[in-house]
Protein backbone atom coordinates (compact mmCIF):
# COMPACT_ATOMS: atom_id res chain seq x y z
CA UNK A 1 0.00 0.00 0.00
CA UNK A 2 1.16 3.45 -1.44
CA UNK A 3 2.99 5.42 1.92
CA UNK A 4 2.88 2.31 3.96
CA UNK A 5 6.91 3.38 5.09
CA UNK A 6 6.02 6.64 5.48
CA UNK A 7 3.38 6.18 7.42
CA UNK A 8 4.63 3.79 9.79
CA UNK A 9 7.92 5.94 10.27
CA UNK A 10 5.96 9.24 10.86
CA UNK A 11 3.63 7.34 13.41
CA UNK A 12 6.76 6.38 15.39
CA UNK A 13 7.81 10.08 15.37
CA UNK A 14 4.48 11.42 15.86
CA UNK A 15 4.04 9.00 19.36
CA UNK A 16 7.31 10.71 20.35
CA UNK A 17 5.98 14.52 20.35
CA UNK A 18 2.61 13.82 21.53
CA UNK A 19 4.42 11.63 24.49
CA UNK A 20 6.55 14.44 26.00
CA UNK A 21 3.58 17.17 26.88
CA UNK A 22 5.41 20.57 26.47
CA UNK A 23 7.80 20.60 23.41
CA UNK A 24 11.12 23.09 22.92
CA UNK A 25 12.22 24.56 19.80
CA UNK A 26 14.45 21.54 19.72
CA UNK A 27 12.01 19.02 20.15
CA UNK A 28 10.54 20.02 16.92
CA UNK A 29 14.02 20.59 15.15
CA UNK A 30 14.79 16.83 16.33
CA UNK A 31 11.36 15.69 15.00
CA UNK A 32 12.12 17.72 11.89
CA UNK A 33 15.76 15.98 11.02
CA UNK A 34 13.32 12.13 11.74
CA UNK A 35 10.55 12.87 8.87
CA UNK A 36 13.78 14.18 6.79
CA UNK A 37 15.18 10.89 6.75
CA UNK A 38 11.64 9.03 6.40
CA UNK A 39 10.80 10.66 3.63
CA UNK A 40 14.15 10.63 2.04
CA UNK A 41 14.23 6.64 2.34
CA UNK A 42 10.89 6.66 0.70
CA UNK A 43 12.52 8.24 -2.17
CA UNK A 44 10.91 11.21 -2.32
CA UNK A 45 12.48 14.03 -4.42
CA UNK A 46 15.72 15.95 -2.11
CA UNK A 47 15.11 18.86 -3.00
CA UNK A 48 10.98 18.71 -2.31
CA UNK A 49 11.69 17.27 1.16
CA UNK A 50 14.28 20.33 2.11
CA UNK A 51 11.22 22.58 0.98
CA UNK A 52 8.34 20.51 2.74
CA UNK A 53 10.90 20.72 6.02
CA UNK A 54 11.08 23.85 5.68
CA UNK A 55 7.73 24.44 5.98
CA UNK A 56 6.80 22.47 7.90
CA UNK A 57 9.40 23.79 10.74
CA UNK A 58 8.30 27.44 10.23
CA UNK A 59 4.95 26.67 11.22
CA UNK A 60 5.64 24.31 13.88
CA UNK A 61 7.97 26.41 16.05
CA UNK A 62 5.71 29.39 16.03
CA UNK A 63 4.70 30.46 19.81
CA UNK A 64 1.09 29.13 18.82
CA UNK A 65 2.12 25.39 18.30
CA UNK A 66 4.71 25.76 21.28
CA UNK A 67 3.02 27.29 24.20
CA UNK A 68 -0.58 25.53 23.48
CA UNK A 69 -1.68 22.32 25.53
CA UNK A 70 -1.28 19.76 22.89
CA UNK A 71 1.33 20.55 20.48
CA UNK A 72 2.22 17.82 19.55
CA UNK A 73 -1.16 17.15 17.97
CA UNK A 74 -0.60 20.26 16.41
CA UNK A 75 2.54 19.51 14.53
CA UNK A 76 0.60 16.00 13.32
CA UNK A 77 -1.96 18.56 11.98
CA UNK A 78 0.66 21.03 10.36
CA UNK A 79 3.07 17.92 8.84
CA UNK A 80 -0.45 15.80 7.25
CA UNK A 81 -1.61 19.62 5.79
CA UNK A 82 1.94 20.07 4.35
CA UNK A 83 1.87 16.82 2.64
CA UNK A 84 -1.93 17.60 1.38
CA UNK A 85 -0.55 20.70 -0.07
CA UNK A 86 2.31 18.93 -1.60
CA UNK A 87 -0.03 16.77 -3.32
CA UNK A 88 -2.39 19.24 -4.46
CA UNK A 89 -4.57 19.69 -2.22
CA UNK A 90 -7.89 18.42 -3.37
CA UNK A 91 -9.03 15.83 -6.42
CA UNK A 92 -7.71 17.69 -9.72
CA UNK A 93 -10.59 17.27 -12.14
CA UNK A 94 -10.87 16.20 -15.55
CA UNK A 95 -11.29 19.40 -18.46
CA UNK A 96 -13.64 18.05 -21.26
CA UNK A 97 -13.55 21.82 -22.94
CA UNK A 98 -15.86 23.08 -24.71
CA UNK A 99 -15.55 21.38 -28.03
CA UNK A 100 -16.67 17.90 -29.13
CA UNK A 101 -14.96 15.34 -28.83
CA UNK A 102 -12.99 16.16 -25.92
CA UNK A 103 -9.30 14.88 -26.94
CA UNK A 104 -6.96 13.28 -24.32
CA UNK A 105 -3.80 12.66 -25.67
CA UNK A 106 -1.91 9.46 -22.94
CA UNK A 107 2.09 9.79 -22.62
CA UNK A 108 4.32 7.59 -20.89
CA UNK A 109 6.85 5.52 -21.38
CA UNK A 110 7.24 1.46 -21.94
CA UNK A 111 6.24 -0.56 -19.19
CA UNK A 112 4.45 1.97 -17.27
CA UNK A 113 0.85 0.90 -18.35
CA UNK A 114 -0.40 2.81 -20.46
CA UNK A 115 -2.21 1.09 -22.94
CA UNK A 116 -4.18 -0.42 -20.26
CA UNK A 117 -4.63 2.64 -18.23
CA UNK A 118 -6.33 4.45 -21.70
CA UNK A 119 -8.85 0.99 -21.44
CA UNK A 120 -9.38 1.46 -17.35
CA UNK A 121 -9.99 5.23 -18.13
CA UNK A 122 -12.27 4.73 -21.16
CA UNK A 123 -14.51 2.60 -18.75
CA UNK A 124 -14.17 4.94 -15.82
CA UNK A 125 -15.53 7.86 -17.84
CA UNK A 126 -18.29 5.53 -19.56
CA UNK A 127 -19.71 4.06 -16.63
CA UNK A 128 -19.44 6.76 -13.96
CA UNK A 129 -19.22 10.55 -16.34
CA UNK A 130 -21.93 9.01 -18.71
CA UNK A 131 -19.43 9.28 -21.51
CA UNK A 132 -19.49 7.81 -24.85
CA UNK A 133 -15.56 7.33 -25.88
CA UNK A 134 -13.37 6.30 -28.44
CA UNK A 135 -9.94 4.84 -28.54
CA UNK A 136 -7.25 5.60 -31.07
CA UNK A 137 -4.47 3.59 -31.28
CA UNK A 138 -1.15 5.74 -32.20
CA UNK A 139 1.35 3.40 -31.06
CA UNK A 140 2.51 2.02 -34.32
CA UNK A 141 6.04 0.69 -33.16
CA UNK A 142 5.73 -1.21 -30.46
CA UNK A 143 5.05 -4.57 -31.28
CA UNK A 144 0.99 -6.04 -30.79
CA UNK A 145 0.35 -2.52 -29.45
CA UNK A 146 -2.49 -2.18 -31.41
CA UNK A 147 -4.12 -5.52 -30.54
CA UNK A 148 -3.57 -4.60 -26.99
CA UNK A 149 -5.48 -2.12 -27.19
CA UNK A 150 -8.17 -3.79 -28.86
CA UNK A 151 -8.26 -6.38 -26.70
CA UNK A 152 -8.87 -3.98 -23.54
CA UNK A 153 -11.32 -2.06 -25.79
CA UNK A 154 -13.57 -4.79 -26.35
CA UNK A 155 -13.26 -5.83 -22.31
CA UNK A 156 -14.52 -2.59 -22.00
CA UNK A 157 -17.40 -2.87 -24.34
CA UNK A 158 -15.14 0.86 -26.30
CA UNK A 159 -14.60 1.09 -30.08
CA UNK A 160 -10.61 1.02 -31.26
CA UNK A 161 -10.17 3.04 -34.20
CA UNK A 162 -6.97 2.01 -36.02
CA UNK A 163 -5.55 2.15 -39.38
CA UNK A 164 -2.32 -0.08 -38.95
CA UNK A 165 1.58 1.13 -38.78
CA UNK A 166 1.14 4.21 -40.82
CA UNK A 167 1.79 7.44 -39.91
CA UNK A 168 0.13 8.49 -35.81
CA UNK A 169 -0.48 11.90 -37.10
CA UNK A 170 -2.74 10.51 -39.94
CA UNK A 171 -4.49 8.42 -37.63
CA UNK A 172 -4.88 10.78 -34.95
CA UNK A 173 -6.60 13.14 -37.75
CA UNK A 174 -8.68 10.72 -39.09
CA UNK A 175 -9.71 9.55 -35.53
CA UNK A 176 -11.19 13.17 -34.62
CA UNK A 177 -13.02 13.06 -37.93
CA UNK A 178 -14.51 9.65 -37.23
CA UNK A 179 -15.68 10.66 -33.69
CA UNK A 180 -17.53 13.63 -34.90
CA UNK A 181 -19.21 12.09 -37.56
CA UNK A 182 -20.48 8.85 -35.09
CA UNK A 183 -21.43 11.01 -31.64
CA UNK A 184 -18.41 10.24 -29.38
CA UNK A 185 -17.45 13.03 -26.97
CA UNK A 186 -14.20 11.82 -25.61
CA UNK A 187 -11.25 10.69 -27.50
CA UNK A 188 -8.76 8.54 -25.64
CA UNK A 189 -5.63 8.67 -27.80
CA UNK A 190 -2.59 6.05 -27.18
CA UNK A 191 0.38 7.21 -28.27
CA UNK A 192 3.70 5.57 -28.28
CA UNK A 193 6.31 4.84 -25.84
CA UNK A 194 10.11 4.18 -24.91
CA UNK A 195 12.27 2.54 -22.79
CA UNK A 196 13.77 6.24 -22.00
CA UNK A 197 12.56 9.86 -22.86
CA UNK A 198 14.31 10.46 -26.28
CA UNK A 199 13.72 12.99 -29.02
CA UNK A 200 11.77 11.17 -31.55
CA UNK A 201 9.29 10.07 -29.30
CA UNK A 202 9.19 14.15 -27.51
CA UNK A 203 9.16 14.83 -31.46
CA UNK A 204 5.83 13.11 -32.68
CA UNK A 205 3.73 13.82 -28.93
CA UNK A 206 4.43 17.36 -30.21
CA UNK A 207 2.90 16.92 -33.25
CA UNK A 208 0.34 14.89 -31.90
CA UNK A 209 -0.46 17.92 -29.74
CA UNK A 210 -0.03 20.69 -31.94
CA UNK A 211 -3.00 19.06 -34.14
CA UNK A 212 -5.11 18.21 -32.10
CA UNK A 213 -5.27 20.42 -29.37
CA UNK A 214 -6.38 18.00 -26.91
CA UNK A 215 -8.61 19.17 -23.41
CA UNK A 216 -5.61 16.89 -21.72
CA UNK A 217 -2.19 15.49 -21.83
CA UNK A 218 -1.99 12.93 -19.29
CA UNK A 219 1.26 11.47 -18.40
CA UNK A 220 1.29 7.46 -17.35
CA UNK A 221 4.34 6.76 -14.81
CA UNK A 222 4.43 3.82 -12.82
CA UNK A 223 4.60 4.85 -9.13
CA UNK A 224 6.83 1.60 -7.94
CA UNK A 225 9.84 3.20 -9.77
CA UNK A 226 9.84 6.50 -7.94
CA UNK A 227 12.62 9.21 -8.36
CA UNK A 228 13.11 7.64 -11.76
CA UNK A 229 9.43 7.90 -12.32
CA UNK A 230 9.37 11.81 -10.86
CA UNK A 231 12.07 12.34 -13.90
CA UNK A 232 10.52 11.02 -16.79
CA UNK A 233 7.29 13.17 -15.22
CA UNK A 234 9.52 16.78 -15.38
CA UNK A 235 11.88 15.42 -18.73
CA UNK A 236 7.84 14.84 -20.83
CA UNK A 237 6.81 18.24 -18.86
CA UNK A 238 9.39 20.31 -20.45
CA UNK A 239 8.93 18.88 -23.78
CA UNK A 240 4.99 18.54 -23.54
CA UNK A 241 3.52 20.52 -21.25
CA UNK A 242 1.47 18.20 -19.36
CA UNK A 243 -2.46 18.88 -17.32
CA UNK A 244 -2.14 16.07 -15.40
CA UNK A 245 -0.07 12.61 -14.33
CA UNK A 246 -2.05 9.21 -13.61
CA UNK A 247 0.18 7.18 -11.23
CA UNK A 248 -0.29 3.32 -11.99
CA UNK A 249 0.80 0.65 -9.35
CA UNK A 250 0.29 2.49 -6.53
CA UNK A 251 -1.43 -0.75 -4.65
CA UNK A 252 2.60 -2.02 -5.26
CA UNK A 253 4.37 1.17 -3.94
CA UNK A 254 4.68 1.28 -0.15
CA UNK A 255 7.44 4.18 -0.15
CA UNK A 256 4.77 6.47 -2.02
CA UNK A 257 7.73 8.82 -2.88
CA UNK A 258 6.49 9.63 -6.78
CA UNK A 259 3.15 10.59 -5.63
CA UNK A 260 4.56 12.94 -2.98
CA UNK A 261 6.81 14.99 -4.99
CA UNK A 262 5.62 14.91 -8.71
CA UNK A 263 3.19 17.58 -8.16
CA UNK A 264 6.15 19.79 -6.75
CA UNK A 265 8.62 18.83 -9.78
CA UNK A 266 6.06 19.40 -12.63
CA UNK A 267 3.58 21.63 -10.92
CA UNK A 268 0.74 19.31 -12.15
CA UNK A 269 -1.75 17.28 -10.59
CA UNK A 270 -1.72 13.58 -10.36
CA UNK A 271 -5.79 12.97 -11.37
CA UNK A 272 -6.29 9.48 -11.31
CA UNK A 273 -4.29 6.27 -9.47
CA UNK A 274 -4.32 2.61 -11.06
CA UNK A 275 -4.91 0.62 -7.70
CA UNK A 276 -4.59 -3.01 -9.49
CA UNK A 277 -4.85 -4.79 -12.73
CA UNK A 278 -8.30 -5.03 -13.06
CA UNK A 279 -9.92 -2.90 -15.38
CA UNK A 280 -11.95 -1.55 -12.47
CA UNK A 281 -8.98 -0.29 -10.54
CA UNK A 282 -8.73 3.20 -11.53
CA UNK A 283 -9.75 5.70 -9.11
CA UNK A 284 -9.97 9.52 -8.65
CA UNK A 285 -6.45 10.96 -6.87
CA UNK A 286 -7.09 11.94 -3.96
CA UNK A 287 -4.25 13.89 -1.42
CA UNK A 288 -6.47 14.89 1.41
CA UNK A 289 -7.17 11.18 2.03
CA UNK A 290 -3.52 10.17 0.95
CA UNK A 291 -2.06 12.31 3.44
CA UNK A 292 -4.29 11.28 6.05
CA UNK A 293 -2.51 7.60 5.88
CA UNK A 294 -5.93 6.00 5.62
CA UNK A 295 -8.54 6.40 2.49
CA UNK A 296 -11.91 5.71 4.53
CA UNK A 297 -13.69 8.34 2.22
CA UNK A 298 -12.77 5.97 -0.85
CA UNK A 299 -13.95 2.85 0.52
CA UNK A 300 -17.21 4.74 1.51
CA UNK A 301 -17.57 5.39 -2.28
CA UNK A 302 -16.68 1.89 -2.78
CA UNK A 303 -19.50 0.64 -0.88
CA UNK A 304 -21.92 3.13 -2.61
CA UNK A 305 -21.66 1.77 -5.80
CA UNK A 306 -21.14 -1.60 -4.73
CA UNK A 307 -24.87 -1.83 -2.97
CA UNK A 308 -28.04 -1.38 -4.40
CA UNK A 309 -30.33 1.37 -2.15
CA UNK A 310 -33.78 -0.58 -3.76
CA UNK A 311 -31.88 -3.98 -2.49
CA UNK A 312 -30.71 -1.99 0.72
CA UNK A 313 -34.05 -0.66 1.80
CA UNK A 314 -35.49 -4.29 1.07
CA UNK A 315 -32.99 -5.68 3.65
CA UNK A 316 -33.98 -2.90 6.19
CA UNK A 317 -37.60 -4.56 5.86
CA UNK A 318 -36.47 -7.71 6.21
CA UNK A 319 -34.51 -7.18 8.79
CA UNK A 320 -36.79 -5.12 10.76
CA UNK A 321 -39.91 -8.01 10.33
CA UNK A 322 -37.15 -10.76 11.10
CA UNK A 323 -37.72 -12.39 7.83
CA UNK A 324 -34.30 -12.42 6.83
CA UNK A 325 -33.53 -15.24 4.96
CA UNK A 326 -30.11 -17.42 2.71
CA UNK A 327 -30.51 -15.65 -0.26
CA UNK A 328 -30.44 -12.34 1.48
CA UNK A 329 -27.28 -13.38 3.49
CA UNK A 330 -25.88 -14.22 -0.20
CA UNK A 331 -26.41 -11.23 -1.76
CA UNK A 332 -25.19 -9.05 1.00
CA UNK A 333 -21.78 -11.16 0.60
CA UNK A 334 -22.15 -10.75 -3.00
CA UNK A 335 -22.31 -6.87 -2.74
CA UNK A 336 -19.46 -7.05 -0.30
CA UNK A 337 -17.47 -8.94 -2.75
CA UNK A 338 -18.34 -6.19 -5.39
CA UNK A 339 -16.24 -3.81 -3.37
CA UNK A 340 -13.52 -5.89 -4.18
CA UNK A 341 -11.09 -8.49 -1.90
CA UNK A 342 -11.25 -7.65 1.94
CA UNK A 343 -7.20 -7.04 2.33
CA UNK A 344 -7.48 -4.33 -0.07
CA UNK A 345 -10.50 -2.60 1.86
CA UNK A 346 -8.98 -2.75 5.48
CA UNK A 347 -5.98 -1.23 3.97
CA UNK A 348 -8.50 1.56 3.47
CA UNK A 349 -8.88 1.65 7.04
CA UNK A 350 -6.19 4.24 9.24
CA UNK A 351 -4.12 2.26 11.36
CA UNK A 352 -4.88 -0.78 10.52
CA UNK A 353 -1.18 -1.52 9.68
CA UNK A 354 -1.06 -2.20 13.43
CA UNK A 355 -2.87 -5.42 13.20
CA UNK A 356 -0.06 -7.00 11.61
CA UNK A 357 0.20 -9.15 8.70
CA UNK A 358 -3.85 -9.89 8.57
CA UNK A 359 -4.95 -12.82 6.84
CA UNK A 360 -8.73 -12.58 4.98
CA UNK A 361 -9.38 -15.68 3.65
CA UNK A 362 -10.97 -15.08 0.78
CA UNK A 363 -11.17 -18.96 0.13
CA UNK A 364 -13.73 -19.15 3.47
CA UNK A 365 -15.82 -16.43 1.38
CA UNK A 366 -16.30 -18.90 -1.81
CA UNK A 367 -16.74 -22.14 0.03
CA UNK A 368 -19.62 -20.34 1.86
CA UNK A 369 -20.84 -19.07 -1.02
CA UNK A 370 -20.80 -22.79 -2.60
CA UNK A 371 -22.55 -24.06 0.53
CA UNK A 372 -25.80 -21.86 0.22
CA UNK A 373 -25.77 -21.58 -4.29
CA UNK A 374 -26.19 -26.12 -3.17
CA UNK A 375 -29.24 -25.61 -1.19
CA UNK A 376 -33.13 -25.57 -3.14
CA UNK A 377 -34.62 -22.59 -3.60
CA UNK A 378 -37.15 -23.87 -0.78
CA UNK A 379 -33.78 -24.67 1.71
CA UNK A 380 -32.80 -20.98 1.09
CA UNK A 381 -35.91 -19.24 1.69
CA UNK A 382 -37.01 -21.19 4.98
CA UNK A 383 -33.25 -22.50 6.16
CA UNK A 384 -35.58 -24.24 9.15
CA UNK A 385 -35.44 -27.27 6.31
CA UNK A 386 -32.20 -28.17 6.71
CA UNK A 387 -31.92 -31.86 8.61
CA UNK A 388 -28.91 -33.65 8.84
CA UNK A 389 -29.71 -35.14 5.48
CA UNK A 390 -29.92 -32.46 3.42
CA UNK A 391 -27.16 -30.92 5.43
CA UNK A 392 -24.77 -33.77 4.18
CA UNK A 393 -26.46 -33.51 0.46
CA UNK A 394 -25.37 -29.63 0.15
CA UNK A 395 -21.54 -30.58 1.98
CA UNK A 396 -21.12 -32.76 -0.95
CA UNK A 397 -22.93 -30.64 -3.79
CA UNK A 398 -20.30 -27.59 -2.51
CA UNK A 399 -17.62 -29.82 -2.20
CA UNK A 400 -17.25 -28.95 1.73
CA UNK A 401 -17.50 -30.90 4.54
CA UNK A 402 -21.08 -31.46 6.63
CA UNK A 403 -19.24 -29.41 9.96
CA UNK A 404 -18.84 -26.15 7.67
CA UNK A 405 -22.45 -26.56 6.66
CA UNK A 406 -23.27 -26.63 10.35
CA UNK A 407 -21.05 -23.97 11.22
CA UNK A 408 -22.46 -21.43 8.35
CA UNK A 409 -25.42 -22.17 9.58
CA UNK A 410 -24.82 -21.53 13.61
CA UNK A 411 -23.26 -17.67 12.10
CA UNK A 412 -26.64 -17.52 10.38
CA UNK A 413 -28.53 -18.19 13.14
CA UNK A 414 -26.91 -15.73 15.42
CA UNK A 415 -27.32 -13.28 12.99
CA UNK A 416 -30.53 -14.07 12.78
CA UNK A 417 -30.97 -14.08 16.65
CA UNK A 418 -29.26 -10.59 16.85
CA UNK A 419 -31.58 -9.16 14.20
CA UNK A 420 -34.41 -10.31 15.93
CA UNK A 421 -33.36 -8.62 19.40
CA UNK A 422 -32.41 -5.40 17.85
CA UNK A 423 -36.17 -5.39 16.49
CA UNK A 424 -37.49 -6.32 19.91
CA UNK A 425 -39.70 -3.06 21.28
CA UNK A 426 -38.04 -3.94 24.30
CA UNK A 427 -34.31 -3.69 22.77
CA UNK A 428 -35.40 -0.21 21.07
CA UNK A 429 -36.97 1.14 24.77
CA UNK A 430 -33.92 0.36 26.53
CA UNK A 431 -31.42 1.78 23.79
CA UNK A 432 -33.27 4.88 23.98
CA UNK A 433 -32.74 5.12 27.81
CA UNK A 434 -29.06 4.30 27.00
CA UNK A 435 -29.00 0.65 28.22
CA UNK A 436 -28.97 -2.37 26.20
CA UNK A 437 -29.87 -5.65 26.99
CA UNK A 438 -26.22 -7.81 26.74
CA UNK A 439 -25.09 -5.86 29.99
CA UNK A 440 -23.44 -3.56 29.01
Amino acid sequence: MAFEGISGGLQNIFKKLTGRGRLSEKDVKDAMREIRLVLLEADVNYLVVKDFVKKVTERAVGADVLESLTPGQQIIKIVNEEMTALMGATNAKLDFGSTKPAIILMAGLQGAGKTTMCGKLAMLLKKQYGKNPLLCACDVYRPAAIDQLKIVGEKTGVPVFEKGQIDPVKIASEAVEYARRNFYDVLIVDTAGRLHVDEDMMAELKKLRDLLNPAEVLLVIDAMTGQDAVNAAKAFHEAVPLTGVILTKLDGDTRGGAALSVKAVTGKPIKFAGTGEKLTDIEPFHPDRMAGMGDVLTLIEKAQQAFDEKKAAEMEKKMRTASFDLNDFLDQMEQMQNMGSMEDMLKMIPGASKLGNVQVDEKQLARTKAIIQSMTKAERANPDLLNASRRKRIAKGSGTSVQEVNRLMNQFNQSRQLMKQMTNKKFLKRAGRGGFPFGF
